[in-house]
Order: C-alpha cells, then sequence, then structure tokens
C-alpha cells in the first residue's frame, strides 16, 4: 500500500493506464491533462479505475461525492485527492 505521495502517484498512472485504450504507458501519462480530452477515458473506465485505484491505495471510494468525482479531471486531481484522503485515513 503506498506510503507517500510519489507512491499514490505510482498507484494511479498505473492504474489509468489498465484502462486506457489504447493502453498508455504509466510513465508517458501527462498529470495535468484532462483524461477525457488526451486520453478519451470513458465514464465507465473512470469508475473501473477509480475504484481500482482507491482500492490500490486504501482510500475508501466513499470519501468522494459525485461532485468530488467530477471534478477530478486530470490525474493530479485525483493524486491530490487521494493524497488528501489517505494522509487523514491512517492508511
Amino acid at each position: 500500500m503506498p506510503e507517500n505521495p510519489s507512491e499514490i502517484e505510482t498507484a494511479a498512472r498505473e492504474q489509468l493506464s489498465l484502462v486506457l485504450i489504447p493502453e498508455v504507458e504509466p510513465h508517458a501519462i501527462d498529470p495535468a491533462a484532462d483524461m477525457v480530452a488526451a486520453y478519451g477515458l470513458t465514464s465507465l473506465n473512470k469508475v473501473l479505475f477509480l475504484t481500482e485505484v482507491c482500492e490500490e491505495t486504501g482510500v475508501d471510494l466513499a470519501h468522494f461525492t459525485e461532485h468530488d468525482l467530477a471534478d477530478m479531471r486530470t490525474l493530479r486531481d485525483v493524486t491530490d485527492a487521494l493524497t488528501r484522503h489517505h494522509a487523514t485515513t491512517g492508511a
């Protein structure tokens, strides 16, 4: 389970890479790019990605509202949110 922000970002990159079609190597993902516009992330794949990255990082998906999820447009948005909740849950 990730212990710091860089490990959380690595986990997020790896999980996002797995749901992208065509697959993009984790290191090639731009953390500031809009995941829909740049990588064609679909709503279903976003749910799969967020579910898996929350499980991987030990952050309960229930921490996030529908509005929070909609605001996660970039990988950086996701990693920032995960880092905040990871720190508060002591995961």
